[in-house]
């Protein structure tokens, strides 16, 4: 079901500490940002318009490349501290068109379900959503040390993980995001939905070269099973 104007927006800056220009490094002969630049686009039927937001000539010659839009980012959005959300109002003002809403799509968050935007996109319709973000069950166990000791978080000693009172993380591999509230600075509104996705790509985040390392081999292990 598709009645609105949407745009996928995927920030993608040059720099990087922990893993140096992480965002063009190869992923199985491919550079990582092209994972997230083919499921746009495998995802045309919903999104209308796919942009890229970088500051870097090689990121932009690869968007090019693929006939992504690009809008250049700033100096002063382009450093380690600048909110997401600053970034994603900035390509909206740049543009001449106005959408209805924004899927924010993350680089370093290459491995995508095949369905995931679809079936993600009909929960925040369905359920008239301001915001949606994807979100996996966790079944580590928990703790804080305090004083030198070991104060469990989320279970008590002794307890099976399977008896674990369910607890989720961010997994980043999707947010479906209001335009007017993005254009406000609110990137995840009250009217937020928490759409679960249990796959091995949830536990894929790059940004080390272990996990780098990591994401070729789910990225295999998912391969042959297909």
């Amino acid at each position: 079901m598709k009645n609105k104007k949407n745009i996928a927006i995927i920030p993608a800056r040059g720099g990087s500490k922990r893993l140096p220009r992480k965002n063009v490094l190869p992923l199985n002969r491919k550079p990582l940002i092209e994972y997230t630049i083919d499921y746009a686009k495998e995802n045309n039927s919903i999104i209308d318009k796919i942009v890229i937001s970088t500051d870097d000539s090689e990121i932009k010659n690869i968007a090019i490349k693929n006939n992504i839009e690009v809008i250049d980012r700033p100096r002063e959005l382009s450093g380690d501290l600048v909110p997401t959300i600053d970034v994603l109002r900035h390509v909206l003002q740049e543009l001449d068109e106005n959408f209805d809403t924004v899927f924010l799509l993350q680089v370093t968050n290459p491995l995508r379900p095949k369905h995931l935007l679809a079936s993600a996109y009909d929960e925040y319709i369905d359920g008239d959503y301001d915001s949606l973000m994807t979100v996996t069950r966790n079944h580590q166990k928990f703790g804080k040390i305090q004083q030198g000791k070991f104060q469990p978080f989320n279970y008590k000693l002794g307890q099976r993980s399977q008896d674990l009172e369910p607890l989720y993380f961010e997994n980043g591999l999707l947010y479906i995001l209001n335009t007017n509230l993005v254009l406000e600075g609110i990137l995840l509104a009250e009217n937020n939905c928490p759409f679960i996705v249990n796959h091995a790509f949830a536990n894929v985040d790059i940004d080390t070269a272990e996990d780098l390392d990591y994401a070729a081999f789910i990225y295999e292990q998912e391969k042959s099973k297909s």
